[in-house]
C-alpha cells in the first residue's frame, strides 16, 4: 500500500503583539479603575493659577500631576548655580515622566515659553490631549 503525502497549505498562526508599556499602563489605569490623570503645564510664573487649575481639576474627579515648586524663587535647595542646573535638568526628566503617566495635558497661563512648548510637542507627539486655560496661545501641531 503506498503511502501518499498531501501537501497543503497550513493557515499562518498569527500571535497577538506584545503590549507597548504605554498599552500595559493604560490597560492597568483601567484595571484599577483609576479616574483620569491630568498633568499641568505651563511657565512656573502660573504657579498661583496652577494651584487653582489643580482644585479645579480635583473638584472634576482627576488626579492631578503639577510642577512641585518654582525654581525662580530663591530657596537653598537650589542657591548653588552648578546644583541648580542639575537640578532643572532631573525636574525636566520628571516632568516628561508626569507626562507619560497622565491621559491628558492642561496647559496653564497666557504665555507660552520654550519648556513649555517642547512639553505640548512632547505631549501631542504622545498622542495625549492637550487643554488650554487660554486657547489663544495654542501652537499649531508640526
Amino acid at each position: 500500500m503506498a503511502c501518499r503525502s498531501r501537501h497543503h497549505q497550513e493557515e499562518p498562526v498569527s500571535y497577538p503583539q506584545p503590549l507597548s508599556p504605554e498599552e500595559k499602563l493604560a490597560e492597568a489605569k483601567k484595571l484599577l479603575s483609576l479616574p483620569r490623570i491630568v498633568v499641568i503645564c505651563g511657565s512656573t510664573r502660573f504657579m498661583a493659577e496652577m494651584a487653582e487649575a489643580d482644585l479645579r481639576e480635583t473638584r472634576a474627579g482627576r488626579i492631578v500631576v503639577k510642577p512641585g515648586f518654582d525654581m525662580k524663587s530663591p530657596h537653598e535647595l537650589w542657591s548653588d548655580p552648578a546644583g541648580a542646573e542639575a537640578l532643572k535638568a532631573r525636574l525636566d526628566d520628571l516632568h516628561r515622566a508626569k507626562i507619560r503617566l497622565a491621559d491628558e495635558v492642561l496647559v496653564v497661563g497666557d504665555y507660552i515659553g520654550d519648556s513649555t512648548r517642547a512639553e505640548i510637542a512632547y505631549a501631542r507627539s504622545l498622542g495625549k490631549p492637550v487643554r488650554f486655560t487660554h486657547p489663544e496661545v495654542d501652537i499649531p501641531s508640526k
